[in-house]
């Protein structure tokens, strides 16, 4: 069976002991987390977040909408470059272009002159390189936070549990699989889920 991806992920999930109850948005969870509630009061749930592997900590009296309005947000800050294109200058305002010193070595300017479209063009694309390549190890780090996090709550006390931890941050995705293999499948299934970016590549929980 496919493990979600980061674009398919829930927002939230519920988790009833071992058993998942819930995923997706908030009033998603809330609403199903609230139904169960009414029928067995003495139920205990742990909510996670889906984009940091933490649980939540949700005050469920009252309605929905009160629930809701005291649910807290993950909102981080607006990007940088949404702010650059907000405060655009003239000259070129759809690349949103803007003229700063840079000082280099003269075998440096010398290299630059040499590339494909000068020194400004080959200054563009490093830094696109640069900025890939660090949003490719900001991700993995993400991913292998959420995951532990979500271990941590849910698993710590399973067996194998440090093994999986090593296996996780060594990036031994097979090794990882078989270590967690005998959890519970809703623990098991959304670990994977949320270790899946952390190996770069899709895991499977070795269903069909």
């Amino acid at each position: 069976m496919k493990i979600m991806n980061e674009a398919t992920a829930p927002s939230y999930v519920a988790f009833e002991g071992d058993h998942r109850i819930a995923a997706g948005s908030a009033p998603d969870v809330v609403r199903a987390v609230k139904q169960l509630l009414s029928q067995r009061r003495d139920v205990s749930i742990l909510i996670f977040d889906g984009a940091t592997g933490g649980s939540v900590d949700i005050d469920f009296r009252g309605s929905v909408s009160d629930v809701l309005a005291r649910f807290p947000t993950t909102a981080g800050p607006s990007k940088p470059e949404d702010a650059a294109a907000v405060q655009r200058g003239p000259g070129r305002p759809k690349l949103g272009v803007i003229a700063r010193e840079v000082t280099l070595l003269p075998r440096h300017w010398d290299w630059l002159a040499q590339q494909p479209g000068g020194a400004s063009v080959a200054l563009r694309r490093l830094v696109e390189q640069a900025r890939r390549n660090g949003s490719d190890g900001n991700r993995i780090r993400r991913a292998q936070d959420a995951a532990y996090r979500f271990m941590s709550a849910m698993a710590g006390d399973r067996p194998n549990y440090e093994e999986a931890v090593r296996a996780l941050f060594a990036n031994q995705a097979p090794l990882f699989q078989q270590m967690i293999a005998s959890w519970p499948a809703d623990i098991r299934d959304y670990t994977l889920t949320l270790a899946e970016q952390a190996f770069g590549r899709e895991t499977n929980t070795g269903r069909s």
